[in-house]
């Protein structure tokens, strides 16, 4: 059964190694609402800053899982890409073509 609710099937990872958030917790002394933050990708709900990799990367490390696998989702859900502006007019070399009407 997939767990629709978890960045990459963390949560399934977690729980058929046997592993429970509260000794996650208790281990890394950050709060179960942190982690649960973590395993759904509402990485919003985190403090923020350098705070929020070193979540990421002790949550991985506690389920013996690749580190980069879920810092990669959550660069990607912090930093979107956005497509590049599409220009309302048409240039020539930085200009405007000077209009056919007098």
């Amino acid at each position: 059964m997939k767990d629709e609710h978890s960045v990459l099937g963390l949560a399934t990872i977690r729980q058929n190694r046997g592993i429970s958030l509260k000794q996650i917790a208790e281990s890394t002394k950050i709060s179960v609402r942190s982690l649960e933050a973590i395993e759904r990708g509402e990485f919003r709900k985190l403090p923020g800053g350098i705070y929020n990799t070193s979540y990421i990367r002790q949550y991985a490390r506690a389920i013996d899982y690749d580190e980069v696998a879920i810092l990669d989702v959550y660069h990607r859900e912090m930093n979107p890409v956005e497509p590049p502006p599409v220009a309302a007019k048409r240039t020539m070399g930085g200009f405007r073509p000077a209009s056919s009407q007098v």
